[in-house]
């Protein structure tokens, strides 16, 4: 059966930068070992598969599957998923909001798309808020795993911490952006967890951050930008940083060690000392489109 594909680049407006990502189109009739298949032959970090959404108030359902398992949520691939059906829409340019369904829930997003239908920006809201899933390792055991000094280990007042948003992170802080971009990539002690690296970015203002990620136990060595992970940061700004309420915009600089810069857009909102709601965004842009015969 033939069936359309598109790969976008996201977390970019430039070709051949960020996180590529394909989506799979007409996906019904395929089974969960099918879209595994599939996904390992695109080998990207992310492959999209696009179905009827199970109440018709929705733009469509999501299954996501790295080469190596399917996932909740992810954050690139809704980004990228969302512009691309967007485009789709007979109207472009003009905002849009609508729900994806998503196995983490309902994933409510607002995109706008170009005039010449090559890509467009997106956000999303999480459908639930980042957990703090406990500390993380010493940073005697985390430095040699990375290739890095114990004295890497640590920023201000961060420590090693795990967060979850459905995807669950070792989030790692890291004291420059040298010791950021010498470390090697590794698994997590913990087997269900990414690997998240970060360090203020000295050339930002504000909340600006440098970071990686790394995923060898889902296919993944390292991720160009990874909105899930970007998501669990939120947890992890909530626990070290000294965020008042209101709305908070930070900046998040990601793939720069694979030449596959992405800038990722988290939004916080803070009420009565707690957070209330976390929302991702950036842009996508289109690069290829075809036919997969499967």
């Amino acid at each position: 059966m033939a069936r359309r594909f598109v790969t976008l680049d996201v977390f970019t407006e430039q070709r051949l930068a960020g996180n590529p990502l394909a989506v799979v189109l007409d996906a019904e009739g395929l089974d969960t070992a099918a879209m595994q298949a599939i996904a390992q032959e695109f080998n990207l970090s992310e492959t999209v598969f696009v179905l009827p959404p199970t109440e018709a108030r929705h733009r469509a359902s999501l299954r996501i599957f790295t080469p190596g398992r399917e996932l909740p949520f992810a954050g690139h691939p809704t980004v990228g998923t969302a512009v691309l059906l967007a485009l789709q829409d007979p109207s472009r340019g003009d905002a849009r909001a609508f729900g994806l369904e998503e196995r983490i829930g309902i994933v409510p997003c607002v995109v706008e798309t170009l005039a010449d239908g090559s890509g467009g920006r997106a956000r999303f809201r999480l459908p639930i808020l980042p957990e703090y899933l406990g500390p993380g390792p010493e940073p005697a055991f985390l430095a040699p795993l990375l290739g890095l000094k114990p004295a890497d280990i640590g920023t201000g007042r961060h420590a090693p911490s795990r967060h979850g948003v459905g995807p669950s992170f070792t989030c790692v802080p890291v004291g420059s952006v040298t010791a950021l971009d010498a470390a090697r990539p590794a698994q997590a002690p913990d087997p269900n967890d990414g690997l998240y690296l970060y360090t203020p970015d000295p050339e930002g203002t504000g909340q600006s951050w440098r970071v990686r990620m790394f995923a060898p136990n889902f296919g993944v060595t390292e991720d160009p930008a990874t909105g899930s992970a970007a998501s669990a940061f939120a947890g992890v700004l909530m626990q070290f940083e000294a965020l008042g309420d209101g709305t908070h915009d930070v900046a998040i600089r990601q793939g720069e060690a694979m030449r596959r810069p992405s800038d990722i857009a988290l939004q916080l909102t803070i009420e009565a000392g707690a957070l209330r709601s976390v929302e991702i965004g950036g842009a996508a842009v289109i690069v290829a489109d075809g036919t997969l015969h499967v």
